[in-house]
């Protein structure tokens, strides 16, 4: 295994992807773009994410939820909850929900949700006891984490035995083609109908994701991150080619 499909040296740092300078200048400044730009585009985020995911998001939750094995009354947390969709999901399929995530502006947004705890936090120091949870799910903000060896460690700590997790995610697509087609519809297309369908910062926040998500590491180092972070049964599923659904399980 070589190049960028090569997993890091088990219990390293594994940042979800290098630092995009034409965003901020390092790592250092990474937390606090994130978090401006998600605080500046909370209003907005659930129409442009429709137009990011065509349509399909809502339908890919919850049937993502139900192969997981969510089962009503398991304890959820959702982690980088976002505006709470993939939280609102788990709690219509009978989920005792808690759902975290670093911006206020979202959490502003996501607290109109019923029946929700919210917490506000980071995903690699989660401010929950020990073996708590069922089920953590996260929603497409992988690409967003610190540092995928720290956040796995914690998600397995909150976990009790048994206890899964959920990581939905778009993935670089395969073949030089459907890259190229995914990279000028993510890249191109989509910044530019956000920009005329809502203004402001939301192009920016289209663009950033396309970024993201050119640059993420493979699927193999999210499996091995996992699997070093004391997790079993890692594996991904894929469908259309960029729809990426992890699960692994606390032995």
């Amino acid at each position: 295994m070589t190049g960028e499909n090569r997993p890091p040296p088990e219990g390293s740092p594994l940042p979800p992807h290098p630092p995009l300078t034409e965003y901020y200048p390092g790592s250092a400044d990474r937390l606090r773009f994130v978090r401006q730009l998600f605080d500046s585009t909370a209003g907005e985020y659930d129409r442009l994410t429709q137009i990011f995911s065509l349509g399909t998001g809502r339908a890919w939750r919850a049937d993502s939820l139900r192969r997981a094995g969510l089962a009503a009354g398991e304890a959820v947390l959702d982690v980088a909850t976002g505006t709470g969709m993939l939280a609102a999901a788990a709690r219509e399929q009978g989920g005792r929900v808690v759902a975290l995530d670093l911006s206020a502006g979202m959490l502003a947004v996501a607290r109109t949700q019923p029946g929700i705890a919210f917490v506000q936090g980071t995903a690699d120091a989660l401010p929950f006891a020990d073996a708590r949870f069922d089920l953590v799910t996260m929603g497409y903000a992988l690409r967003h984490a610190a540092d995928l060896t720290a956040t796995f460690r914690e998600f397995a700590r909150v976990l009790r035995p048994g206890g899964r997790v959920l990581l939905l995610e778009i993935r670089r697509p395969e073949g030089r083609l459907p890259r190229l087609l995914a990279r000028a519809y993510l890249g191109a297309a989509v910044p530019a109908l956000s920009r005329l369908a809502r203004g402001g910062q939301a192009g920016l926040l289209m663009r950033y994701y396309a970024d993201t998500i050119e640059h993420c590491v493979p699927p193999a180092a999210i499996l091995a991150a996992l699997g070093a972070a004391g997790l079993a049964e890692a594996r991904c599923d894929t469908e259309w080619g960029v729809f990426a659904a992890y699960s692994a399980r606390r032995p």
